[in-house]
């Protein structure tokens, strides 16, 4: 069995823990971290073009290295806590499809929920509808900590 557990920040620990009590001992367990491309793209060009100025590079390592590492801190931590052999996988570009181009022969895929902590559908942000829509495998999708209450259903339309 081919697992793909999708690590993002404020939500990779759920995804851990319930990937860690569900799949099996002997399946084979990629963690993924996708970077959006498009927040690079924006810091490196959208402070020249403000009102015509000329903008410099401030000093320090390049948005993409700080990313990379980040995200491969966070896959480290993600490994620590799963307590089992997964490999990592980065990826670059618009977030969603790369998840599920990711997934392609993956028998399960794992995920976070990552809007509003209530029952009801803004519990998923766009990218994580995206994703469990268009996933091309079966999907586990759990709370990113402890599922809300009841009483956090919207109540329903009046008429």
């Amino acid at each position: 069995m081919r697992v793909v557990i999708w690590v993002r920040e404020g939500t990779s620990e759920g995804c851990v823990e319930a990937a860690r009590a569900l799949i099996p001992a002997d399946a084979n367990v990629t963690l993924l971290h996708v970077s959006p491309s498009d927040v690079e793209d924006l810091a490196a060009h959208g402070a020249a073009r403000l009102l015509g100025r000329q903008h410099r590079r401030p000093p320090g390592p390049p948005l993409r290295e700080v990313a990379a590492e980040e995200a491969q801190a966070l896959l480290e931590r993600a490994r620590a806590r799963l307590g089992r052999p997964a490999q990592f996988e980065l990826r670059r570009g618009r977030v969603e499809r790369e998840v599920v181009a990711a997934c392609a022969g993956a028998d399960l895929l794992v995920l976070a929920r990552d809007g509003r902590p209530r029952l009801g559908p803004p519990s998923l942000g766009p990218r994580a509808r995206f994703v469990v829509d268009h996933a091309p495998c079966r999907v586990l999708l759990v709370w990113p900590r402890e599922p809300p209450g009841l009483e956090t259903i919207p109540p329903p339309p009046q008429r």
